[in-house]
C-alpha cells in the first residue's frame, strides 16, 4: 500500500482473510490494536527490532542476563524499560516498536502573538552586523510580559524551540557547526555572602585603577609620571563602559568622574580618528569594586543611593578578573609599542624607557579612546564566539537604558558638605565667605552644599574674586531634617 496506516485516523481497516476475500473490521473489534500494517521501518525501530528478537532466543539464564544488558546499552535505555519493550513485542508485534507522531509535531502552544514577537525580536537583533542569542530574546520576552503584566510568557526553553529551526536552517546554509557556550554564566561573590549573577547588560558594572605602564611628558617634552587609568567595565559583555585618565590618584572624586563618563552618551570630534561610535551608557544595578577606601566611602555611598544602584565590595581578589585582565590587555596589547613603555617587570625595565618618553596626556588619551572604541570593545566576546563585546552589551539590554540630564548627573557626582546660613544670605566654605541673593530667606538653617573639587579659582592682583570656579546646590533643610526647598545657586565671592 506504500504508506503507514494509523487505526486513530481511520474508522476502519480492511485485511485480507485465509480466503483471499476482503472481510471489514470495525473500529470497535479487539484486533483493531494488532492489526496495524507496517511497511516501512526507521533505522531506530529496525535496531529495536533486531535487538528484541535476540533477547527472544533461546538462552540460560546467565546469557540472558549479559544480552539484556547490552541490549540496554544498545537502545540507550534502562533494564527494566526493555523489559517492557520485549513483553509489549510479544503482544503486539511490529506496532510495538514504532511510535506515532503527534497530529501536533511541529505548531507551538502559545500564541500567535508570543511568536510573531520572538521571531522579530531574535530578526532585528541580528540585523545589520548585529548580533542576538536565544537567551537576549528569553529576557526580551521576560521583560515584555512585566509590562503587560502577564504571568504566563513563554519559557526560556520555548523561546529556544522556537528558534532552534531557524538557527538549524541557518548553520546548514552557512555551513559552519555552531560551536555553542563556552565556559560558564558569570557570577561575583561579594563580602557579604551575596551572589550577583549578570544576566543582562547594566546589570553589574566593575570599577578598578591601575597605573599605566608608560611614563608621559608635559608640552614641553619633560617627563612627568605614570597615569592612572580608571576603568568601568560591565560584565555581562565584558564590554568598557568609561574610563577616567590623569595624574590624581584613586579616590571617590576619581571614581566619580569614571561614573560620569561611563553613564552619559558619549560623541567624540574629528580628531580622535574614530570608526565605529561609542554607543555605551546607562546606570548599573550593581557597582562591584575591591575593598578600597574610595570605593567604601560616604561619597560613592552618597552617588548610588541617588542613582538607584547598590555598591558591593568583593569577597576574594580572584573575583576582579574581568577588569585585571582588561588592564592587562590594554598595557601589553596597546601601549607596548609605544615609546616611554616601561613594562610590568621592573628588572626587565628597559633603562632609556623614560629618556624616549614623548607622549602627554592628551595625545595618550587620544590614542587609547580610539583603541577602546574601535578595538577592544569590537573584539569578539570569548564566550559566545559570534559577539563582539559592543554587540553583546547592545543585544543584552533587556530595555532601551533610560537617559539621564547631564546637569543633575554632575549635581549627583558633586561632594556635599554641612553648612550653615548666615544673617545677610552668607556661607562660609574653605574660609572663603560667599553670598547667595536668595540665601537670605534662610537665615539660620542649615544647608547641604554639592561641590566639584575640579574646578579652579579665578585670580585677580593676590584676590579670589568675582563668581566661583564650582558650583554649588543649596538645600534648606529644618529641623527635623526635611527638605523645603532645593534650587541651584551660582554664589558670589564676598571680598572684604
Amino acid at each position: 500500500m506504500g504508506e503507514t496506516l494509523n487505526s486513530d485516523n481511520i474508522n476502519a481497516l480492511q485485511v485480507f482473510d485465509d480466503s483471499g476475500e476482503l472481510e471489514e473490521i470495525s473500529e470497535s473489534d479487539d484486533t483493531e490494536s494488532k492489526n496495524t500494517i507496517v511497511t516501512e521501518l526507521s533505522a531506530e525501530a529496525k535496531l529495536r527490532m533486531e535487538v528484541l528478537q535476540s533477547l527472544l532466543e533461546p538462552c540460560d539464564r546467565k546469557t540472558y542476563g549479559i544480552k539484556l544488558h547490552d541490549a540496554a546499552e544498545k537502545l540507550g535505555k534502562t533494564i527494566r524499560t526493555v523489559q517492557r519493550l520485549v513483553k509489549k513485542y510479544q503482544e503486539e508485534g511490529l506496532s510495538a516498536i514504532t511510535e506515532a507522531e503527534r497530529s501536533d509535531k511541529g505548531d507551538y502552544r502559545i500564541d500567535k502573538e508570543w511568536q510573531e514577537f520572538i521571531f522579530k525580536t531574535y530578526k532585528e537583533g541580528n540585523k545589520n552586523g548585529r548580533k542576538m542569542t536565544p537567551a537576549q530574546v528569553a529576557i526580551r520576552v521576560q521583560v515584555k510580559a512585566e509590562q503587560l503584566a502577564l504571568s504566563n510568557y513563554p519559557s526560556h526553553m520555548t523561546v529556544y524551540r522556537v528558534l532552534n529551526p531557524i538557527i538549524e536552517r541557518k548553520e546548514q546554509k552557512q555551513k559552519v557547526r555552531n560551536i555553542g557556550w563556552r565556559g560558564s554564566r558569570v557570577s561575583h561573590k561579594t563580602r557579604d555572602g551575596q551572589t550577583l549573577e549578570p544576566r543582562y547588560s547594566n546589570h553589574t558594572w566593575q570599577c578598578d585603577h591601575t597605573k599605566l605602564d608608560i611614563m608621559l611628558v608635559d608640552q614641553y617634552g619633560e617627563t612627568l609620571a605614570r597615569p592612572w587609568l580608571t576603568k568601568i567595565t560591565d560584565s555581562y559583555s565584558r564590554c568598557i563602559m568609561g574610563i577616567n585618565l590623569g595624574f590624581d590618584a584613586p579616590s571617590s572624586l576619581v571614581v566619580a568622574l569614571a561614573m560620569r563618563h561611563a553613564i552619559l552618551p558619549k560623541s567624540y570630534g574629528s580628531e580622535y580618528k574614530l570608526h565605529c561610535k561609542w554607543e555605551t551608557y546607562g546606570v548599573p544595578e550593581n557597582l562591584f569594586t575591591d575593598g578600597g577606601k574610595d570605593f567604601r566611602s560616604e561619597h560613592l555611598k552618597q552617588i548610588g543611593f541617588h542613582l538607584g544602584f547598590e555598591c558591593h565590595l568583593r569577597d576574594r581578589p580572584p573575583e576582579g578578573g574581568i577588569e585585571e585582565r582588561g588592564f592587562g590587555t590594554i598595557n601589553t596589547d596597546f601601549l607596548a609599542g609605544f615609546y616611554g613603555y616601561l613594562g610590568s617587570n621592573l628588572q626587565q625595565r628597559p633603562e632609556e624607557a623614560e629618556s624616549e618618553a614623548c607622549i602627554t596626556l592628551r595625545e595618550l588619551h587620544l590614542l587609547l579612546v580610539r583603541y577602546i572604541v574601535d578595538n577592544y570593545n569590537q573584539r569578539i566576546d570569548a564566550r559566545s564566539g559570534n559577539q563582539t563585546r559592543f554587540q553583546r552589551w547592545e543585544a543584552g539590554l533587556p530595555a532601551l537604558a533610560p537617559l539621564i540630564d547631564e546637569r543633575q548627573l554632575d549635581i549627583c557626582l558633586m561632594k556635599k558638605t554641612h553648612r550653615s546660613i548666615y544673617k545677610g544670605g552668607y556661607v562660609s566654605f574653605e574660609n572663603i565667605t560667599y553670598r547667595g541673593e536668595y540665601l537670605a530667606a534662610y537665615a539660620g538653617e542649615s544647608v547641604i552644599l554639592r561641590f566639584d573639587p575640579r574646578d579652579e579659582w579665578h585670580l585677580l592682583k593676590g584676590k579670589r574674586i568675582g563668581m566661583i570656579g564650582f558650583h554649588a546646590l543649596v538645600m534648606a533643610i529644618n529641623t527635623v531634617g526635611a527638605y523645603i526647598n532645593t534650587n541651584t545657586y551660582q554664589l558670589h565671592i564676598h571680598v572684604n
